[in-house]
């Protein structure tokens, strides 16, 4: 999932006309969408070269906590919007509540859920059985995919304040029964990409990938890179 944070309308176009087999999906991060004067054309650059988009669930909670749900859904349809996002990353609603929002919209559009707070204090009282129990509540409800918060700074969530990974989360989840497949892992940085490139594979989920860094991380799932060069080679000889 790529994020875009307000590039200029034509970088955004020829960013997807130049790496479309890099990008399954472009999230029009946070509130954003209603701010970008040439939104229609870079959803019309998606729509011509068959990559997805959505708008970043902070767009979900705004018109929630102002009691405006029908708003935010004329809104999103206005743009042919087939998948959403639905969080609770900032706002005071429970798993419970979201996932009932989930459900609510599983059935018109794929719902992304995404789980972690933003408030890296906060998100960081969450323990590992908390981050099981909302992930699966998210997918019974009828989520696709479920995201681990990081933020486009990967230091919340999954994320220490520092940027550290909090590796006792991340080990639970993928020592659970949920089905890895099901779960998008926010790693706008780096050292995150390198991480779940190495520990969960190649094919890993990845979100809030910035327009710079598309090609950068295919290396980096490639092999081609020094930082995963080795980690393949034995992979691939192994």
């Amino acid at each position: 999932m790529m994020i875009d944070g307000g590039l200029p309308t034509r970088q955004f176009t020829d960013v997807i006309e130049s790496h479309t087999d890099l990008v399954d999906v472009v999230k029009f991060g946070w509130g954003t969408s209603l701010v970008t004067a040439g939104l229609q054309a870079k959803v019309d650059a998606c729509k011509a070269n068959g990559v997805d988009y959505y708008f970043g669930g902070t767009l979900f909670e705004k018109f929630l906590v102002q009691d405006k749900v029908d708003d935010w859904r004329r809104f999103i349809d206005s743009y042919g919007v087939t998948t959403i996002e639905i969080s609770n990353g900032t706002i005071d609603l429970s798993n419970e509540l979201k996932a009932e929002y989930v459900a609510r919209f599983a059935h018109d559009y794929q719902v992304f859920s995404e789980v972690g707070l933003k408030d890296s204090a906060k998100s960081a009282e969450m323990d590992a059985d908390e981050w099981l129990r909302d992930i699966r509540e998210d997918l019974a409800a009828g989520a696709v995919k479920v995201i681990t918060e990081a933020r486009e700074s990967g230091t919340s969530g999954i994320a220490g304040a520092n940027g550290d990974l909090r590796g006792n989360i991340i080990d639970d989840i993928l020592a659970s029964n949920i089905d890895v497949d099901n779960l998008m892992f926010e790693a706008p940085t780096k050292a995150l990409q390198i991480y779940f490139v190495e520990r969960v594979g190649t094919n890993a989920n990845l979100g809030n990938i910035a327009s710079t860094d598309l090609v950068p991380l295919e290396t980096l799932r490639l092999g081609l890179r020094g930082d995963t060069l080795m980690t393949m080679e034995e992979r691939t000889n192994a």
